[in-house]
């Protein structure tokens, strides 16, 4: 994708989120919202400790804690992590010797990030506005990189790859949750994201 393609979807991804950090109603085609991360097999005792904004505003797909236990102590990325609802349920596994960091394009949508880990009361998650192709961490920082429903926004995905596997510490997993588009392209014009 050329740069300037890769900037127009950026600013698309940017314009919708900053709406969906006031309400997510109407811009997905697939359940949002606590009924939602409850479907997906998050446990109820954990998403009820969530605050109700941040439960309000989850679009993933799916659960990448599913994929793999997140530990005591362990170092986690959360790649797009939008309202924080995976980086807060991290926070709450990692525990007080642990660190999780949230990263993503919406300045609107870490404002809800930050004011749920604030609510939350958990000091070792920290949100930053940065693009997954180029994170603003040192080689080797984390344990687990998470992703919900973000690789396939992500315009470069060969440098969103290598980047987190730099961030990541030998031997460190990256949990994804996706979906992709099956079946015929879209109709010229219409972007897969924009839906």
């Amino acid at each position: 994708m050329d740069p300037s393609s890769a900037s127009s979807v950026r600013s698309s991804i940017c314009e919708k989120y900053q709406k969906v950090a006031i309400s997510p109603v109407g811009y997905f085609k697939y359940p949002t919202g606590e009924g939602s991360a409850l479907g997906l097999g998050y446990p109820a005792q954990i998403v009820g400790t969530l605050p109700a904004d941040v439960r309000a505003r989850f679009v993933g797909v799916g659960n990448p804690f599913a994929l793999g236990a997140v530990r005591p102590g362990d170092a986690v990325l959360d790649l797009g992590c939008g309202a924080g609802f995976d980086a807060l349920v991290a926070a709450l596994a990692v525990g007080p010797t642990g660190r999780v960091a949230g990263v993503d394009l919406s300045p609107e949508m870490l404002a809800v990030a930050e004011r749920g880990g604030a609510v939350a009361g958990l000091s070792t998650v920290e949100f930053r506005q940065a693009d997954a192709e180029a994170l603003p961490y040192p080689d080797a920082s984390f344990d687990v990189a998470l992703s919900n429903g973000v690789l396939n926004l992500i315009p470069d995905k060969p440098a969103a790859l290598r980047d987190v596997f730099r961030v990541l510490k030998p031997g460190g997993r990256l949990q994804v949750c996706d979906m992709g588009l099956v079946g015929e392209e879209p109709p010229p014009g219409k972007a897969p994201w924009s839906d």
